[in-house]
């Protein structure tokens, strides 16, 4: 990882840019439109005739590109052979932050402490991510004019009570991924992105339409999963980058579960370290089955590099292909996902949960949830 970092570094802004502007099929006229310059200053800009621009620019080329702004503000200050843009005048504006700067100095901190330093702070700045876009065809009726994530649960929507266990948990920034009935989601406090194609892909490829948010430290979750706000909790807590929350507690819930019997359990295997060895829809009728995946994943800052250096590399290779258990990539699952990075060997580790949630995917399942809705599952 450190020498892919090392690697990244050693790119130049200019030649960056036009190489990402290519594999994106953008014309440099095209670019210089949308981002607000002349074809020949943003030729200058690719070619090192001319130093970075100034962090307005940057940031039009962030979004248009959908490359992380971090990125580019450092590649900008190695352009100018100083700090990133956006670091130097937050510095400047910030007597209190040089004083930090200065202790690291002083103290000669090394590279692991300073890591320690950056984790604590990108745990408090956790954003969640929430994938709604798909059509709940098992719910029938409930979801004729409905998303699922807006069935009514005590009077409140499930999508409102995921938001208040995040929220309880100080996750503030919060995103979702809509497609189906997109009309029918509307909270203020939340960011969307829309998932036209809904109907032709699946949940792998609908958290990527949210890429350009997807960096720090963020959880994305399903929509159609009830949870107490302990569970957001035991995720949070992971110095992993990257965590899949697991149920070991799972079988009973299986129990007379008919419209959604437990072959189509997204299991678990995991080792003694609790890392992730099998994942997906395998083998439920083995002891050696752990437990089950709840739909929540936990990445660190380095988790959503992997994440997305991966996806946007198998996406080339197994696009109208069959990807691990999917027909194609496109209707690929994240466990298909997760199970792919498993298998060239990047761990994945295991947040360990018994209970607390609640999967609604069926007609059965809402009505068993609503019929012990007031008893004792949710408290948050």
């Amino acid at each position: 990882m450190y020498l892919k970092k090392w690697l990244f570094m050693n790119k130049k802004f200019g030649p960056f840019i036009r190489e990402i502007r290519i594999q994106k099929g953008l014309g440099q006229r095209e670019l210089a439109l949308k981002i607000g310059v002349s074809a020949s200053y943003l030729n200058d800009i690719e070619k090192e005739k001319r130093t970075a621009p100034k962090l307005d620019v940057i940031k039009k080329i962030s979004s248009v590109l959908s490359v992380d702004i971090n990125k580019l503000n450092d590649l900008a200050g190695n352009s100018k052979k100083t700090l990133a843009p956006d670091i130097n005048d937050f510095i400047v504006k910030n007597p209190k932050i040089k004083s930090l700067v200065r202790a690291i100095k002083d103290n000669n901190l090394n590279e692991k402490q300073i890591e320690l330093i950056e984790n604590s702070i990108s745990k408090s700045k956790t954003k969640a991510l929430i994938i709604a876009a798909g059509l709940g065809s098992r719910l029938k009726k409930h979801t004729e004019n409905l998303p699922k994530c807006m069935l009514d649960f005590g009077g409140k929507t499930l999508l409102q009570r995921q938001l208040d266990s995040y929220k309880k948990c100080g996750i503030k920034d919060i995103s979702l991924i809509r497609g189906y009935k997109k009309e029918k989601i509307n909270y203020k406090e939340i960011k969307y992105f829309e998932n036209k194609n809904y109907k032709d892909n699946n949940i792998l490829n609908s958290i990527f339409y949210a890429e350009k948010i997807i960096n720090g430290n963020i959880i994305i979750s399903y929509s159609d999963i009830l949870f107490d706000s302990s569970v957001v909790q035991r995720t949070l807590e992971s110095d992993h980058d990257i965590s899949v929350t697991v149920d070991i507690d799972w079988r009973g819930y299986y129990v007379g579960r008919k419209d959604h019997p437990i072959s189509e359990a997204e299991n678990v295997i995991f080792n003694s370290n609790n890392e992730v060895q099998k994942i997906g829809k395998i083998n439920t009728g083995s002891e050696e089955v752990h437990g089950e995946f709840i739909g929540m994943i936990k990445l660190s800052n380095r988790g959503t590099e992997i994440f997305k250096e991966h996806f946007n590399r198998l996406k080339k290779i197994y696009w109208n292909k069959p990807f691990q258990r999917a027909k194609t990539f496109q209707k690929a699952y994240l466990t298909d996902f997760i199970q792919e990075l498993v298998d060239i060997g990047i761990k994945v580790h295991c947040v360990i949960i018994e209970s607390g949630w609640k999967e609604i995917d069926t007609v059965e399942d809402y009505k068993k949830a609503l019929a012990g809705f007031n008893k004792k599952f949710i408290k948050s």
